[in-house]
This record gives structure tokens, C-alpha cells and sequence, in this order.
């Protein structure tokens, strides 16, 4: 559950090209999101099990216009991503995007509907800077897991930057992971790992 829930959010580090700014709030803009990725999967379920595969065009088409892909992949990187230049971060996020679309699409035939999302009222103090979108997941075999949305307004409008679950932040997790790598390593053969599959990225 929580690598899905983990993937909801940062599928999605790969560039985008620009856009128009979106005007919606952030609990519309995820709440629009959710739903018509699972309107979609439940009108090709059966495709859609027998080739998971097919789903990752529809997550990004629903997703990743939601969020802010090169301050996401500078947040993961942390201190280890000074020195990288904007062509090295784009492929890092790019590579990043991939692996975490493939699970996602996975795990999601695992949803039956959108009855198992809740988006809750915005909460606390909420800012430009940073407004907290608050989800609850309900568990098939019982009880929820809360999963909450960072946002921060951008030019283009609201964007997501992190994902918190059950209090475990999405950023910190990854940046744990792969800073060390990083430094030790270079972005360009961390990068190319996560490429061939050889990074272990655990949730």
C-alpha cells in the first residue's frame, strides 16, 4: 500500500513543456485527478490487468501536469544536487519519472473505485508558499492511511512538490536513498542505474 501511495504523487519528476497557468485550487486539482484516472480504470479494468502497462499514459496525462518536476527533483537531491546542471537534473528526473510510473500503474489495479479517496478540508495554516491537500486511503480489509499533499503556487498555478504518508515524507525517503549515491557516485551513473534498473529505491 504505501508504494502506491508513495508513487500518487511523484510519478512524475520528468520534465514537462509549458503551459497555461492552471486556476484551480490543489484539493480540486487532486480530487479532478483521482477521478478520472479511476473513471478510466474502471471502463478498461480487464485491459487494463492483463497489461498494466497501458495505464502509465494515463497517469501521466492526469498527473504529472500537477506537479512541479525540477523543484521536486532539486528537494530529493538535497545538497547533493548543487552542482548539477539542468540537463543532468532533467534526465535525473526523467529516469526517477519512469520507475515510479511503473509501480504506480501496478498497484493501482488494486482500486475499485474513487469511494476509496477521500480528499478532506483544507486545514491549518495554509500559504502560497505551502498549502497541505489532506487525503485519506480506505484499506480494503479495513481503516484508512492518511496521505497528504504539499503544494506551492508557482507561475503555472498550484503544483505538488511532496507527499507525506502516514507521516513519512516522500522527499525525505528518496533523498536518503539516492544523496549518498550522488555524492559518491555522480548524477550521471546514479542516473543511469535507475535507467538499467540496478537502483533499489524502497519505500
Amino acid at each position: 500500500m504505501k508504494r502506491l501511495l508513495l508513487c500518487a504523487l511523484f510519478l512524475v519528476l520528468g520534465s514537462s513543456p509549458a503551459r497555461a497557468a492552471d486556476e484551480r485550487d490543489p484539493g480540486t486539482m487532486i480530487t479532478q485527478a483521482i477521478s478520472r484516472i479511476l473513471e478510466v480504470l474502471d471502463s478498461r479494468r480487464a485491459e487494463f490487468t492483463e497489461n498494466p502497462e497501458l495505464l502509465n499514459a494515463v497517469v501521466k496525462e492526469h498527473m504529472l501536469p500537477l506537479i512541479d518536476e525540477v523543484y521536486s527533483g532539486r528537494l530529493v537531491l538535497g545538497r547533493a544536487g548543487r552542482s548539477v546542471s539542468t540537463e543532468q537534473l532533467h534526465a535525473f528526473s526523467a529516469a526517477l519519472s519512469n520507475v515510479l510510473v511503473n509501480r504506480y500503474a501496478k498497484s493501482l489495479i488494486g482500486f475499485s473505485s474513487e469511494n476509496q479517496i477521500e480528499v478532506l478540508p483544507l486545514k491549518g495554516k495554509n500559504t502560497d508558499k505551502m498549502t497541505r491537500v489532506r487525503t485519506q486511503i480506505k484499506l480494503t480489509r479495513g481503516g484508512f492511511v492518511p496521505v497528504d499533499y504539499a503544494f506551492h503556487k508557482t507561475d503555472e498555478g498550484w503544483k505538488a512538490f511532496d507527499v507525506t504518508v502516514e507521516g513519512i515524507s516522500y522527499v525525505l525517503t528518496f533523498r536518503n536513498q539516492i544523496a549518498p549515491r550522488v555524492q559518491a557516485e555522480g548524477i550521471d551513473k546514479v542516473t543511469a542505474d535507475i535507467i538499467a534498473g540496478s537502483v533499489s529505491l524502497d519505500e
